[in-house]
């Protein structure tokens, strides 16, 4: 039997976490289990709301479809939580690996990506209105700080300054186009939008060049009521500024006409929230990660108690509420939800309780994996070779979105995104990087290396440098630009 424990300096500090591998170990060798198919991983998951189980079964599927073996997945940071039996947890994820347990499941075995996880996230920023109503606060304030890290003058400043520099020698040689454009990604309440104009006035007032007057400013979120925020915080900027709803992985349709004409692409928090898939490489073969949501029994007779339905309704409700939203479903089911107050407790409930299973599949080719529709799985192969047994985030959302970003700079044009990135590919041996929950929402970090890769084969250096204006902060600033 092997044993992985991925090393988070946090096991250092933890007593519990340590003292869970005694019973784990009894619990294996009492369980009659055949040790010989079973590997152990040992995540510390630092995120309280998660889709994981204590301990979970992940079965491995051979090429003809059998199970090849187990995975036993054990998070030792509840381990270590008081009145935590990790003996008995152990023992409920040997004995549901033939029948995965009783479960009320929500969907059938899919990649990350095409989760049910991700329908609930853009129902989150779709539904966002409804949402803050039932919590009574802001979707910001569920963030760790209560806001988010990108928030800051002093950098908001400093891009600023950059970009006087640059455009003071182009336009010193007459190069400077008439109308100067600079793109934010996933605006939030708009807070970010407000400070950047406000210094980029009282900064042009300073420099004298009146390029403010010159300055096109566009805005665009996937939620239209984070959107309609946005616009009434940068509405004294008047017609210097322009909103559009966008959906951030198809950029080219929505804002095609801004190709080669962007100085800045300014992005905050948006790739960790945008659907992704894992790949694992298992004693040398390369799988896909595949997920299956499910509630489980007792949860699901909770739920059903509270709304008055029957068991056998909260999957089909909850796959209705996905495809209409919380208000429709309210009005056309008046006798099980009175209104759309109801039908969000009902999507809160849910979302509380979801879970997933998971199981490794294999991937015979790399190039038969898309990992966008215009690129393949071949991309990842250098990662993959170089690290071993490993598993690591493809972030399909935020390489599409990456990759409709980089037209619509201008030669001189940049990227900067702040973000949750794994900057190199071994530090995901050492840590677990999502999925977790926040609030109504999905986050993952972003495997940066892979974004670099990507970019370094369409001619642009991507950094990655610690953002500077918190300390402590996880969140990493990514530059892209066209390579020297």
């Amino acid at each position: 039997m092997e044993i992985d424990v991925r090393a988070d300096a946090r096991l250092r500090e933890s007593p519990g976490a340590q003292a869970a591998f005694g019973p784990m170990i009894t619990a294996l060798a009492g369980s009659g289990a055949d040790l010989a198919r079973i590997r152990v991983v040992c995540d510390w998951i630092q995120y309280k709301n998660n889709f994981r189980d204590t301990a979970m079964m992940r079965p491995v599927i051979s090429a003809d479809g059998a199970v090849d073996g187990y995975e036993l997945a054990v998070d030792l940071r509840r381990c270590a939580q008081p009145g935590t039996d990790v003996a008995r947890e152990v023992t409920e994820a040997l004995a549901a690996a033939g029948e995965a347990g009783d479960r009320v499941w929500l969907e059938p075995w899919v990649p990350g990506s095409a989760s049910c996880a991700w329908r609930f996230n853009a129902l989150y920023w779709q539904a966002l209105a409804a949402w803050e109503k039932a919590t009574g606060k802001e979707y910001e304030q569920s963030l760790p700080g209560g806001e988010s890290d990108a928030r800051n003058a002093d950098a908001a400043r400093d891009l600023i300054l950059d970009l006087f520099k640059l455009w003071d020698e182009l336009a010193n040689r007459r190069a400077l186009p008439e109308e100067l454009y600079v793109l934010e990604l996933g605006v939030g309440n708009g807070g970010q939008a407000r400070i950047w104009l406000d210094e980029f006035v009282e900064l042009d007032r300073r420099h004298g060049r009146d390029y403010y007057r010159r300055l096109h400013y566009l805005i665009g979120d996937f939620s239209a009521h984070v959107l309609d925020r946005a616009r009434q915080a940068v509405a004294h900027h008047g017609d210097h500024v322009s909103g559009l709803v966008l959906e951030a992985t198809r950029l080219s349709g929505s804002i095609g006409f801004l190709a080669g004409k962007a100085f800045l692409v300014y992005i905050s928090n948006v790739y960790d929230n945008l659907p992704s898939d894992e790949v694992s490489v298992i004693r040398g073969r390369v799988c896909l990660v595949q997920v299956r949501s499910f509630v489980t029994s007792e949860a699901a007779d909770a739920i059903a108690r509270q709304f008055g339905l029957a068991r056998a309704e909260v999957a089909p409700l909850t796959e209705r509420l996905l495809r209409i939203g919380p208000e429709l479903l309210s009005e056309s089911l008046p006798d099980k939800f009175g209104d759309t107050g109801q039908a969000v407790q009902f999507w809160q409930a849910v979302w509380a309780a979801l879970r997933q299973a998971e199981r490794y599949v294999p991937l015979e080719g790399l190039d038969t994996y898309q990992v966008t529709p215009a690129l393949t799985g071949e991309i990842l192969r250098p990662l993959l070779t170089a690290e071993g047994d490993v598993r690591m985030h493809v972030s399909n959302g935020a390489l599409s979105s990456f990759a409709g970003t980089l037209p619509l700079l201008h030669p001189y044009g940049r990227v900067v995104c702040h973000d949750l990135f794994v900057t190199g590919a071994g530090q995901y041996r050492t840590g677990f990087y999502g999925p977790g929950k926040y609030d109504g929402s999905v986050v993952n970090w972003v495997n940066g290396p892979l974004l670099q890769l990507f970019a370094s084969r369409r001619g642009f250096d991507v950094r990655f440098t610690q953002f500077k204006r918190r300390a402590g902060s996880n969140i990493k600033t990514m530059t892209a630009q066209v390579r020297d």
